[in-house]
């Protein structure tokens, strides 16, 4: 044991990056049944996705994965291509003969720094 994040049963990383352009996006893939989350928000200009299902007195109780993003607002697009994986592989709360993945998505301004147009995108996220 490490003391890291993949020392926990059931949790994997994993990692895209575009070391030309300055950017990447990190996704952590919960065990399949999912795991509890929680969230705290802040600065100027926090760009987030589904952060508010993880209000307690929401009824969604659990995550499928977690997406951090380079890209800006640009970067939330990681979600879908993390959501799309998941539901693939059948994870994700069950709504009918579906299931829909909860994905919380939270991104960082770095397009001051980045190579032109380039940025994690939903294939980053699958």
């Amino acid at each position: 044991m490490s003391g890291d994040l993949t020392d926990v049963p059931g949790f994997t990383v994993g990692h895209w990056s575009d070391p030309a352009a300055g950017t990447g996006c990190t996704v952590i893939l919960c065990p399949p049944e999912g795991a509890a989350a929680g969230v705290d928000v802040r600065g100027g200009a926090p760009g987030t996705r589904e952060t508010a299902l993880l209000d307690p007195a929401c009824t969604v109780e659990r995550v499928h994965a977690i997406a951090l993003s380079g890209g800006s607002a640009f970067g939330l697009a990681v979600a879908d291509g993390v959501m799309a994986w998941l539901e693939a592989q059948g994870r994700g709360i069950a709504a009918g003969p579906a299931v829909v993945p909860i994905v919380p998505t939270a991104i960082l301004f770095d397009r001051s720094a980045a190579v032109g147009g380039r940025r994690p995108d939903a294939a980053a996220g699958f």
